[in-house]
């Protein structure tokens, strides 16, 4: 007697990880051991502490994918490029997806088709506390509007979920932008297709935060981030206040001079690129930022 065909995998992970090979390694075995059964899908950000390596030796069930250089969050997108399923769960070697998670997910996009992107609800620690983003999301003033969740304008990179689709249409993560607020690039070009992004918060994500970070880097790599972002698609009154924005920040981390002549040789590209967003997304834009008291 012949055994039924197992069903076709519709949803993949993209692990990212760069030079934190123990956290890796113990995602991953949290990962393959999930009743949802994902395949995984490992990108290795050129890491010199021979996590590939490790990897490959421990886990030859997962494609692994080595990084000639250390991509940033364009890593990403050779995870993509690999997938085979409809949909994509990211995150990062501090991560991982809570059983079920994953099923839950594949269940909300079969069955709102508007839906592009799912912000999971990230709970950190032990302790297993809301971060601070999803309560914010959670209370997102665009409501639902008969969606699974409240609509919101962004997500954080490593806990989301996309139509693979969708994440190929937009370009994935622009690697010029490295890391920091690379996400407000996509979440754009993804509602600006007249698609949304939703915070799911039945789909759960887990986050042990590394303290491999250098938090003053990633505070600049933001505000030249929004700055460029700001010309690729926000009206020039806005980019100018953030671009106001992101000089404040250089000033204030003494490296004004060095930041700011690497965020002005960006502008050209940016003006090459630019495609200022509908009058839609800029309304959904201006309530969360009314709620949340910025101007832009």
């Amino acid at each position: 007697m012949s055994l039924p065909p197992e069903k076709p995998m519709r949803i993949s992970v993209v692990l990212l990880t760069h030079n934190r090979v123990e956290q890796a390694l113990a995602t991953l075995a949290t990962l393959l051991a999930l009743p949802d059964r994902p395949p995984v899908v490992v990108v290795d950000n050129a890491s010199t502490d021979g996590t590939a390596d490790r990897i490959a030796r421990r886990y030859p069930c997962v494609k692994l994918i080595r990084a000639r250089k250390n991509l940033g969050a364009a890593g990403r997108n050779l995870g993509v490029d690999a997938v085979t399923t409809e949909y994509v769960a990211f995150c990062d070697d501090d991560m991982w997806w809570r059983a079920g998670a994953l099923t839950r997910a594949v269940a909300i996009l079969d069955a709102f088709p508007r839906v592009a992107v799912l912000a999971a609800r990230i709970v950190v620690g032990e302790a297993e506390v809301l971060d601070p983003t999803c309560e914010v999301m959670r209370a997102s003033p665009l409501g639902d509007g008969g969606l699974p969740g409240p609509a919101v304008i962004g997500f954080l990179a490593g806990a989301s979920v996309f139509r693979v689709t969708v994440f190929r249409q937009v370009g994935g993560f622009e690697p010029r932008l490295f890391i920091g607020g690379e996400e407000e690039l996509v979440a754009l070009d993804v509602l600006a297709r007249g698609l949304m992004i939703v915070y799911a918060d039945d789909v759960v994500l887990h986050h042990y935060p590394s303290a491999l970070r250098d938090s003053a880097l990633r505070r600049r790599l933001l505000a030249r981030n929004a700055a460029w972002t700001a010309w690729l698609r926000l009206p020039a009154a806005e980019a100018s206040v953030v671009t106001r924005r992101a000089l404040a920040i250089m000033h204030a981390e003494g490296v004004l001079l060095r930041d700011a002549s690497a965020m002005l040789a960006g502008f050209p590209w940016t003006f090459a690129h630019r495609r200022v967003i509908s009058d839609d997304v800029r309304r959904m834009r201006a309530i969360v930022h009314a709620k949340a008291g910025r101007a832009v």
